[in-house]
């Protein structure tokens, strides 16, 4: 059997995102459905830019408590390419916790795990480069804001 090397994470961007309002679709086939638009943001890092009015995240809470997180959004870099990111993942901790965090009260995040799975992509020629990449985030909800933390997975 081959040795294989295991892969280099290394900080690559934080993504400052700014929500509207949840929409909750109620109960649907695999449990609550929720809405959460994409309004605005700034990226920071090895890339940066501006988050753009476009996207949701579109949550399944299961009987569980977790929370399916699928969001899909774009942004623009500070030199005009445009950038398309699609977020899956999972967000879990105590009911209380959860139920603070829906509530939108200040929850340390700490108390409970966001993590996610981020592709990247641009047909950009400057900008090409992201579509071969891998990148895994962890994240927090404070307010009207998420803020993830993407890492190159290399």
């Amino acid at each position: 059997m081959l040795v294989l090397q295991p892969p280099v994470v290394r900080p690559f961007c934080t993504l400052e995102v700014e929500l509207a309002p949840v929409l909750d679709l109620g109960g649907g086939r695999t449990g609550q459905r929720r809405v959460v638009p994409i309004r605005g943001g700034r990226v920071t890092g090895r890339i940066s830019g501006t988050i753009l009015d476009v996207g949701a995240d579109w949550q399944t809470v299961g009987p569980d408590g977790v929370a399916e997180l699928d969001a899909r959004y774009a942004f623009r870099t500070d030199d005009g390419a445009l950038v398309e990111i699609v977020n899956t993942g999972t967000r879990h901790g105590p009911p209380e916790v959860m139920a603070r965090l829906a509530a939108g009260e200040p929850t340390p995040p700490e108390q409970y795990s966001m993590r996610s799975v981020a592709r990247l992509e641009s047909g950009h020629p400057d900008y090409r480069w992201l579509n071969r990449m891998v990148f895994v985030g962890t994240g927090a909800r404070h307010g009207g804001t998420v803020q993830v933390d993407l890492y190159s997975v290399e």
